[in-house]
Formats: C-alpha cells, sequence, structure tokens
C-alpha cells in the first residue's frame, strides 16, 4: 500500500493554492524533481488549485482532469521560482523559461502538453 504525503503551499493571493505530493517549495514533486520541473499546472476541475504535475491530481482527486484550452486566458501555470503566473499560451511559447524571472523549465515537459492543455 502506498501512502500519499501531500503538502499545501498557499500563495500570496490566498484564492490559490499548490497541492500534490511536493518535495520542495519550488513545486518539485515525487514524480518529477529535477533541477528543471520548476512549475504547477491549474486544470478546469479544480480552479483555485495548482498541481506539479498530472500524477499528483490524479493521486488526489477522484475524477478526470478537465483542461484549460490553450487559447483561455486563464493563468493556468505557475513558476516554482518566481510564483509568477502564466496563460497556456505563454508558457507554450515561453522557450522553456520563465518570462518574468528567466528560470529555466524543463523542455521535456513539451511531451505532456496535451495531458495538461486542450489544443
Amino acid at each position: 500500500m502506498t501512502t500519499v504525503i501531500t503538502q499545501t503551499q498557499p500563495l500570496d493571493d490566498s484564492d490559490f493554492i499548490i497541492k500534490g505530493q511536493l518535495v520542495d517549495t519550488y513545486t518539485r514533486c515525487i514524480h518529477y524533481h529535477s533541477q528543471l520541473d520548476i512549475i504547477a499546472l491549474r486544470f478546469k476541475c479544480c480552479p483555485n488549485t495548482f498541481y506539479p504535475c498530472f500524477k499528483c491530481h490524479d493521486e488526489l482527486n477522484n475524477h478526470q482532469i478537465d483542461k484549460f484550452h490553450v487559447r483561455d486566458q486563464y493563468k493556468v501555470v505557475i513558476c516554482g521560482d518566481c510564483l509568477g503566473q502564466l496563460t497556456a499560451n505563454e508558457y507554450l511559447n515561453s522557450g522553456s523559461v520563465c518570462p518574468r524571472c528567466q528560470a529555466e523549465f524543463n523542455p521535456g515537459c513539451s511531451s505532456h502538453y496535451k495531458l495538461y492543455f486542450d489544443f
């Protein structure tokens, strides 16, 4: 049996939290924790919560992910370094670098885009 350890990290804007199996304050989780794994994502189904990855969402909820469309103007990605929030389009066009603080994001996340966003 697997024990799920959950941490919640409140953001400056108290309307949102980061929830998942976090290993640090940069949004790294037990599933993805390289130096570059510093984003968290928000889904339509959980509008007040950001998750480090789809696995954290799935392990902590009893429903399927409902994704935002890439054209939606909602802030759906958080940089774990500066906590700047990005739209899907801003994130997808960032070149794997935060446009606010220039922290590098994991370019390998591009293989998961269809899990996070509707196109």
